[in-house]
This record gives structure tokens, sequence and C-alpha cells, in this order.
């Protein structure tokens, strides 16, 4: 975590236990009064009473909405990038990140739905797929029922690789782990490349992508964006990433409270383009493990499609 997500978390905390605390001991001179009148008619409400009641009420409807509503609302992103290096055929590639499957289903029917219709080419995931071994089969019924004739591949994250499970997460789905291979998929005589590496094994980045053909579509797989200025120059045009979950929280104007990655907030989700890369930062469709909190505030679990087709 970096000092600037450091002092955010802390600011934001202060805040909220300013807030309650000043409305606790405000509603306690309340009954004060009631206890000593004998009436609710002597309180007076300052406009300060008022404002502070408002905060109050507010965060209170959006720890509602952010446990009840927003972790199962799913957003689909849907982008075109257009390319040179097709000239007859686009290729349509969906991409999930950090399902997170728990003990208690989540978005995995819905998420089974939405990807049917979309019609994916490839299926790209981009980690964290296990917050605990007893929702293995869960994770594994997902993933089975998720369908693309080109291909589905994987990459690992933090909490794949500190898997216990004792298992390979993705036996007999039909989804290939990527670790440091280099894979093409075919498409009406148009040539497109799959590579990706396993969390645990980020220094290989350079060698690894060098092995890739740049006249083709390159599309890269890792499970952070902390990679993206280390692979410049080396022919990845699509980088498609997870682990930050777009904060899980964020806030209006400011965005992500907090993201994990070495960046801080400077990738913290969505589209970026660098050079003649596209870098995607998915916000993930579960949720960090207890203690985690298990709520998303204006950073709606995510499915991204990318339609890559000729320019």
């Amino acid at each position: 975590m970096s000092l600037r997500e450091e002092v955010s978390l802390l600011l934001f905390g202060l805040l909220l236990l300013a807030i309650y605390g000043l409305e606790f001991i405000l509603l306690m001179s309340y009954v004060v009064v009631w206890i000593r009148r004998g009436s609710w008619k002597h309180i007076r409400l300052t406009k300060f009473d008022i404002v502070l009641h408002v905060l109050a009420v507010i965060g209170i409807l959006c720890l509602l909405y952010a446990y009840f509503v927003e972790p199962y609302w799913v957003d689909v992103n849907s982008l075109t990038i257009h390319t040179a290096k097709l000239r007859q055929a686009g290729l349509r590639i969906v991409h999930i990140s950090d399902l997170h499957c728990d003990t208690i289903p989540r978005n995995e029917e819905q998420a089974i739905r939405i990807i049917r219709q979309l019609k994916p080419d490839v299926i790209a995931l981009t980690g964290d797929c296990l917050n605990h071994a007893s929702a293995l089969p869960q994770l594994q019924n997902m993933l089975r029922q998720l369908e693309a004739p080109l291909g589905k591949f994987a990459v690992k994250g933090n909490f794949d690789v500190r898997s216990r499970s004792g298992r390979d997460l993705l036996e007999n789905t039909g989804f290939r782990w990527l670790e440091g291979d280099v894979v093409t998929v075919q498409k009406q005589g148009e040539t497109v490349t799959f590579s990706g590496l396993g969390f645990d094994h980020p220094q290989a980045a350079r060698d690894l992508l060098q092995q890739t053909d740049g006249s083709r579509f390159n599309v890269f797989l890792f499970h952070t964006p902390d990679l993206i200025e280390d692979i410049r120059g080396l022919g990845v045009d699509l980088y498609l990433c997870g682990h930050t979950h777009g904060g899980q929280v964020a806030l209006p104007i400011y965005g992500a409270l907090i993201t994990f990655s070495k960046f801080g907030k400077k990738y913290e989700s969505g589209r970026y383009d660098l050079d003649d890369t596209v870098l995607y930062v998915n916000r993930g469709l579960g949720l960090e493990p207890r203690p985690a909190p298990q709520v998303r505030l204006f950073a709606r679990p995510e499915i991204a499609v990318f339609d890559i087709v000729p320019e």
C-alpha cells in the first residue's frame, strides 16, 4: 500500500469516526434533555445538528447499498480496439478477474448468463479465483459452463499462488493456465497471440514477451498492472489484469481509496493508453475475503468485453 493510500484510508476512517462519534454524542444529549425535562419539545436543532444527522443517514444508506446492492450489480464494459495487425476478421475477448469464489455464491450464475450472451471467441481470466477451498466445486462449475471456441486462458493471482486447496483450480474446466506460455489462436486466417505469467513470476515478463511476434496482435495476461511500465516496447497490444477491484470502495471524484498496486492510484481501474499498449484494469467480480469489508461502493463488479477489429 502506497503512502498516499495509507493517508487517504486514515483520513476516511477519521472522517467516519468524527461523524458518528459526534452523532452519538448529540443523540445522547437529546436523551439527557428528555430525561431532565420529560419531553422532546425542549430539544432545539441547530444547522450543525441537521447537517450532522443528514451525513449520518447518508452514510448508513451508503453502507446498506454497498452491502446489499452493488456487490451483485455486474457492470458489462464494452471496448473496441482497432488495429492494423488484423485485416479481415475481428476477435471478441471477454475478460474476467478476481472471482474470489466464496462459501456463499455471489455473481457466478449471473456471469455465466452474461458471458453466454456475449458469445466470446476467447475468455481471459486474470487470477484470484478462490477465497475458500470449500468453494472449489462452485468455481469449477462456473468456469466449466463458460464457452469460448478459440480458447479459455488464465493466469494465477496472489490468492491462487497461496491456494491450499490441494487441487488444480482449473481441473476439468477447459481453462488453460498460462505460466510463461505463448499460444496463438486463429480466426478466418487471422492470428492473435496470448501470453501470460503467474503472480509469482513477474521477473520473467521480458524474456516471455521477446518470444512473441510483433507483427501479430499480442495480448498479455498478468494479475496486476504492476508490469505495465516494464514491458513497454515489447510488442504488447493489450495488457489485461485485475487485482485492484477498482478500490472496492471508491469515492466520487477521488476514486479508489486503496488498490494494493505498486503504482497506487495511477492505474486503479479501466482503460489506459500507453504508447502502443492498451492497459485494462478489471474491477473483478468478487470480494476480498473477511476480515476485509464485504462491500463495494462506486466500484461495481465487472465483466469487460473487447472487440479487436481491423483498422
